[in-house]
């Protein structure tokens, strides 16, 4: 029955994230509407990468427009916003790049705008058309990973969900609401706080107990409806990405509200749990406790051996030791994808602070230790590859999302075309810096920005 509804969400995430890209396809049009018109900067008096003029032309090596989110403050934490196009160096590997747009966004509002020039094409070059600038503020996608929310924390969930809307996306922040199990949301990009107060009295977390992860299917790579969940919910997240990367100079935050990943949870607890040997366990704690006798036990299980050191058993799990390595690449996949389309991760672990399992959980605390650390350090993982801020373990929620905005409404969107057009070159860093300005470029959180991304491969372009 589980897996059947878990198949349900697979339809309804397709036909979301196929409304999900026409709205954000067609977001710029609703926008329009609403932003007023600022002046349009003055026409370029030298020639530009990628402009022609008189006989003489310049092209790119490459098209590909590369945008990364830049926030630089001074050693006492105030935010500057008085720099220009020529204040900023960046470098990809290590090369000089060209910047050919710059956005400053102060207080969520739009300050100025430096349009990209178009990429060069092959034919008859006709005059670019000016667009005019509809550049809004911030952009949200409010990711509810209800397949990794427990069901009985649903309240708590609610809550968080609440204090986001109260402290977080303000009036003019454009958000769109997206579920990956049977809360069943898909919220069109819109304005309309009380859309989102409505879709948070839907959430509903579906996520697994942790009885449910001791009686899972098991396969040689850990349990099968674990696994499952989890490609479920990087597979929503990664569409959505997908989609906004065609958005650009906007910036883009993704909430992600999860409890968080363990590909192989309470590995030898699982071992000994259910049919004969659940029995086993059982009788054996008994035999500590003096309710059975050493030789009463062992003419009820000395035909069954503890599968925690069965060999055959052992054998049968040993793909399972690579779970931490396979939720490592696949974490890394999703926050490659994420830094392609210059979105950050702000990873939100309603759980709050944990201390220990509940006291019906019968699983060594060792064993809980290492799950809690697990799932906490995926969401922090998927941050800090992507910029972003991990909300996990801790209570003050409200202050945490007072630090979000903070951090999402002074900024600068500096764009390049890298002049690298080598494909095989997945993985490039980069580096910024402000020229004349050793007191910022030398200090640790004066600059923050994504400091590598991944070309998409040739079959995802």
């Amino acid at each position: 029955m589980r897996k059947m509804r878990a198949e349900q969400c697979v339809v309804v995430g397709f036909r979301r994230l196929v409304g999900l890209c026409l709205v954000v396809a067609g977001s710029s049009t609703a926008i329009m509407a609403q932003q007023q018109e600022r002046p349009l900067p003055p026409e370029p008096t030298s020639t530009t990468v990628g402009q022609i003029q008189g006989s003489d032309a310049t092209f790119r090596a490459g098209v590909t427009l590369v945008s990364t989110d830049v926030i630089v403050r001074d050693e006492d934490g105030i935010f500057l916003p008085d720099l220009d196009r020529d204040d900023f160096k960046i470098y990809e590997d290590g090369v000089p790049q060209e910047i050919a747009s710059l956005v400053l966004v102060h207080g969520g509002r739009v300050f100025n705008h430096l349009e990209p020039p178009p990429p060069a094409r092959a034919g008859i070059i006709l005059p670019t058309a000016r667009p005019r600038n509809d550049t809004p503020g911030r952009i949200f996608i409010l990711f509810v990973d209800d397949l990794h929310l427990v069901t009985s924390l649903t309240p708590k969930v609610r809550q968080v969900a609440i204090q986001i809307a109260d402290n977080l996306i303000h009036e003019g922040d454009l958000f769109g609401i997206i579920s990956t199990g049977p809360s069943s949301l898909s919220i069109d990009m819109t304005y309309d706080h009380q859309v989102l107060r409505d879709a948070i009295e839907r959430i509903t977390g579906d996520g697994l107990s942790i009885r449910d992860y001791l009686i899972q299917q098991e396969t040689s790579r850990g349990p099968a409806e674990v696994l499952y969940r989890s490609h479920v919910a990087f597979k929503t997240a990664r569409e959505v990405l997908r989609n906004l990367e065609q958005v650009t100079d906007r910036r883009k935050v993704f909430l992600y509200l999860s409890n968080g990943y363990d590909f192989n949870p309470f590995p030898e607890t699982r071992a000994v749990t259910g049919g004969m040997q659940e029995q086993r366990r059982n009788a054996a704690d008994r035999v500590g406790l003096g309710g059975l006798s050493q030789e009463d036990f062992d003419a009820q299980f000395s035909g069954i051996p503890d599968a925690r050191f069965d060999p055959f058993e052992r054998a049968y799990r040993q793909g399972q030791q690579f779970a931490n390595t396979d939720l490592a690449f696949e974490l890394g996949e999703l926050a490659r994808v994420a830094n392609r389309a210059n979105t950050s991760f702000y990873t939100i672990d309603p759980r709050g602070l944990m201390a220990g399992p509940n006291i019906d959980e019968r699983v060594p605390i060792e064993e809980w230790n290492a799950w809690a650390f697990q799932t906490q350090n995926s969401l922090r993982m998927l941050a800090e590859l992507t910029g972003g801020i991990a909300v996990v373990n801790r209570n003050d929620f409200p202050r945490a999302f007072r630090q979000i905005d903070a951090a999402t409404s002074d900024y600068y969107i500096v764009g390049f075309y890298t002049t690298n057009p080598d494909p095989t070159v997945r993985n490039r860093t980069v580096r910024i810096e402000v020229a004349g300005r050793d007191d910022l470029n030398s200090c640790g959180d004066c600059l923050r920005y994504r400091s590598q991304y991944s070309m998409p491969r040739v079959a995802e372009q």
